[in-house]
C-alpha cells in the first residue's frame, strides 16, 4: 500500500522507561488513515507502552507525537480520545456487575435532562444499533458477568467503536476469540479501514496480521526494527525480526504416541452442558478438542477435573475407575488443569514463581511438619530453568511476569504435582512466538516422557499441528474424532459450525 497524502499520526522518536527497564528506546512510526498497520514484537519488545503513550496512558519522556502535522501533548486518556483515538485493551476494563449498555456508555450516560436523568430507553436503544452494526447479537440488558471470555471481548470491540474515532487502537483483540468471531471481527475491521479509519493492530497471531495488515512494524527490546508492506514480508522474516534468530518450525510437533491407554470417557453428561461424551486417549497422544467458543470443549475440561459433577457416565485414568468430585479428587488422581482464564484461575498473582509451583504438592516440602524454604526455592529454581521461565519470576510475584511466563508457571505447577494428563485450555492465548514455541516444546517433551495432552484451541492452525486425534465439539457433543493429519482447516471449521450439515435432505 502506498501512501502519497501525509500521514494521520506520527511517532518521532519516542522513548520511555520505568524502573529497570528501557521500555521504549527511539521508536518512530507513521499511520494513515485508511491503513491497517500491525506491532508485532515479543512480550516485552514495547508494543503496549507503545499503544499507550498514543492513547495517553503513558507520557513519553522524550519524542513527539504528531497529530496531522500539529504536535500534541497527552496528560489524560481523555485528551487522547476527544483526538479521536479509541483503544481496546488487552485487559478487559469492563464492569462484570452492569449490563451490557451501561457498560458500553460507562463515563458517558445519555441524559435526558437534570431533572430525569439517564435516559436508559435511549442508551438501549443505540446500544442495539451498534451491536447491529458490528453484526453481534447481545441483549443490551445482559448483565457483564454472565458473558463467556469471547463474549465479553466483543462487547470491549464494541464499547471502542461506540465512540467516534479516526484512530483505533486494538491489543490483542482475538486472544480470546474463536476462528468465527475472528473472521467477524476481521471483516468489520476492514471495512473500517476502507472507510478511512486508521487502525493500530496489535497481535501475536501472525497468520491473521498477515490476513489484513497493509504494513507491519516489528519492535525488539524497545527498538523499531523495521517497518515494511506486508506483502513484501514472508511470516519467517518476522519471526526473525521478532526474536533474533532462525526457528526451525512454527509449529515443532513430535509423534510421541503409544499403545497404552491413559484416560477413557465413557458416555459423561454434566449439568453445565456436556451431553453424552466418550473418548479415549492414549499415552504419550495430544488429543485436540476443536470447536466454537461456547461448543463445550471447557465444559468437558472442566468435568475431567472436577470442577462441573457428571450426571452421567464414567471416567478410568489407566484402567481404574476414578471419581470426579472435586478439583482436589483430579490432583490426586494425576490430573492438571492449565485454564484458560490463567489471571484469574490459575495463578496467585500475590505469591512469587516457587510458591505458584509448590503449592500444588505441599506435602512434598514439609519437614518436621513445617515448610522446608530451602526446598521450595530450589524446586522453583529447577522448573524455571527446564521451562526457561524468566529467572527474576523466583522472587517477584507472578503479576510481574510476561503472559507467556506466566503460562509456564502454571505448567510447572502441574510437572511438579505428578500429574499424568495435563489440559491445556487455550495454553498459548496471549503470549508471542517465541514464547508458543516454548508451550509447543514443553508439549513435546511431556508426550515423549510418558505424559498425555488434552489441547484445546481456538487457533485451528495449532491445534491440526499439534494434536495426534482432534474432537470436533458442538453444542457439548463429540461429532467426529479424527486422526489431525486427515483434517484441514476448513473441513474443521465447517464442522464445528454446523456448515456441512446445511443442505437439504
Amino acid at each position: 500500500m502506498k501512501n502519497t497524502k501525509p500521514p494521520l499520526w506520527e511517532l518521532r522518536e519516542i522513548s520511555k522507561a520505568f524502573p529497570g527497564v528501557q521500555a521504549l528506546d527511539k521508536v518512530s512510526v507513521s499511520i494513515f488513515a485508511g491503513e491497517i498497520l500491525a506491532l508485532v514484537g515479543e512480550n516485552g519488545s514495547g508494543k503496549s507502552t507503545l499503544a499507550k503513550c498514543l492513547a495517553g496512558v503513558h507520557q513519553p519522556e522524550s519524542g513527539e507525537l504528531i497529530h496531522q502535522g500539529e504536535p500534541v501533548e497527552f496528560a489524560h486518556p481523555f485528551e487522547a480520545r476527544e483526538r479521536g483515538v479509541a483503544t481496546i485493551y488487552q485487559e478487559f476494563s469492563l464492569v462484570p456487575t452492569l449490563s451490557v449498555a451501561e457498560n458500553i456508555f460507562l463515563g458517558r450516560y445519555v441524559v435526558k435532562s437534570k431533572l430525569t436523568g439517564i435516559d436508559w430507553e435511549m442508551m438501549r436503544q443505540q446500544t442495539s444499533e451498534i451491536l447491529n452494526t458490528l453484526s453481534i447479537q447481545f441483549d443490551p440488558d445482559e448483565v457483564v458477568r454472565d458473558l463467556s471470555v469471547a463474549e465479553q471481548q466483543l462487547i470491549e470491540i464494541t464499547k471502542a467503536m461506540s465512540v467516534d474515532s479516526t484512530l483505533l487502537i486494538m491489543d490483542e483483540p482475538t486472544a480470546a476469540l474463536g476462528l468465527a468471531e475472528t473472521r467477524q471481527l476481521h471483516e468489520l475491521i476492514l471495512r473500517l479501514a476502507d472507510q478511512g479509519q486508521a487502525i493500530l493492530y496489535i497481535s501475536h497471531r501472525l497468520d491473521e496480521i498477515f490476513q489484513i495488515a497493509d504494513r507491519i512494524t516489528v519492535l525488539k527490546d524497545g527498538r523499531c526494527i523495521d517497518t515494511q508492506p506486508a506483502s513484501s514480508l514472508e511470516m519467517m522474516e518476522v519471526v526473525r525480526m521478532m526474536i533474533g534468530f532462525d526457528i526451525g518450525q512454527h509449529y515443532p510437533k513430535e509423534i510421541n504416541v503409544t499403545s497404552e491407554t491413559c484416560l477413557e470417557v465413557d458416555h459423561i453428561s454434566t449439568e453445565t452442558g456436556v451431553n453424552d461424551v466418550s473418548f479415549d486417549i492414549k499415552v504419550g497422544e495430544v488429543f485436540g478438542l476443536g470447536g466454537m467458543v461456547g461448543a463445550g470443549r471447557t465444559e468437558i475440561a472442566n468435568a475431567l477435573f472436577g470442577l462441573d459433577r457428571l450426571t452421567e457416565g464414567s471416567i478410568k485414568l489407566y484402567g481404574e475407575p476414578i471419581q470426579l468430585s472435586n478439583p482436589a479428587d483430579a490432583i490426586h488422581a494425576g490430573i492438571g488443569l492449565v485454564p484458560e482464564n490463567r489471571k484469574e484461575d490459575g495463578l496467585f498473582f500475590n505469591f512469587n514463581g516457587s510458591l505458584n509451583i509448590t503449592l500444588s504438592r505441599l506435602s512434598s516440602i514439609l519437614k518436621w511438619g513445617f515448610l522446608n524454604l530451602t526446598q521450595e526455592h530450589q524446586t522453583g529454581k529447577y522448573y524455571f530453568e527446564k521451562l526457561n521461565i524468566t529467572s527474576s519470576g523466583l522472587e517477584r510475584s507472578a503479576q510481574f511476569l510476561s503472559g507467556g511466563n506466566q503460562q509456564k508457571v502454571v505448567i510447572a505447577r502441574w510437572l511438579f504435582s505428578q500429574a499424568k494428563l495435563l489440559i491445556f485450555d487455550e495454553p498459548t492465548q496471549g503470549v508471542d512466538i517465541g514464547a508458543k514455541i516454548e508451550v509447543y516444546r514443553v508439549i513435546n517433551d511431556l508426550t515423549s516422557q510418558g505424559y498425555s495432552v488434552i489441547l484445546i484451541s481456538s487457533d485451528y492452525l495449532e491445534l491440526l499441528a499439534m494434536s495426534d486425534r482432534i474432537a470436533i465439539v458442538r453444542d457439548g457433543k463429540i461429532l467426529q474424532i479424527s486422526p489431525a493429519k486427515e483434517l484441514t482447516e476448513y473441513e474443521l471449521l465447517s464442522i464445528a459450525s454446523g456448515a456441512e450439515g446445511n443442505g437439504n435432505g
